[in-house]
């Protein structure tokens, strides 16, 4: 008895290579729209979606940075940090000058101090500039 081995790899290759081809033509035949268009709407979704995504995440950022500055400035004002007690020193005329020079958009009503208000003073340096009450503090404190 002889035994015979066949070499089957062609065969396997044919097979294969006429799979590929039917799952092409099948899948040209059944696309619902062309290529191009099937792209522009897979793009078009994207961008839209992408866009949306965007103005939420910036949504969620400032509605965090919000309420985390809310935070600071409560726990400051419980537990008294440096930063958060108003000490002014000096002539107020003189520095009230130099923040007129710092910060041009401020104006006399915004600066305007009386002993035991400085409360007020700080609110209002806060809405003008912008920034958190403890830089204000500070600010104010080092002139």
């Amino acid at each position: 008895m002889s035994y015979h081995e066949e070499d089957n790899s062609g065969k396997i290759l044919l097979a294969a290579l006429a799979g590929a081809g039917a799952g092409i033509i099948a899948g040209l035949l059944m696309a619902p729209d062309k290529g191009k268009a099937t792209r522009e709407k897979i793009g078009s979704a994207a961008t839209k979606y992408s866009g949306q995504f965007g103005e939420q995440l910036s949504k969620y950022g400032e509605e965090l940075d919000a309420k985390f500055k809310g935070y600071v400035e409560k726990l400051e004002d419980l537990t008294g940090a440096a930063g958060s007690s108003l000490k002014l020193k000096g002539d107020w005329n003189t520095a009230k000058g130099k923040l007129k020079q710092q910060y041009a958009q401020l104006t006399d009503e915004d600066l305007d101090y009386a002993d035991g208000k400085g409360d007020e003073l700080v609110g209002r340096l806060q809405n003008k500039l912008g920034k958190a009450k403890n830089e204000v503090v500070k600010m104010l404190n080092d002139l």
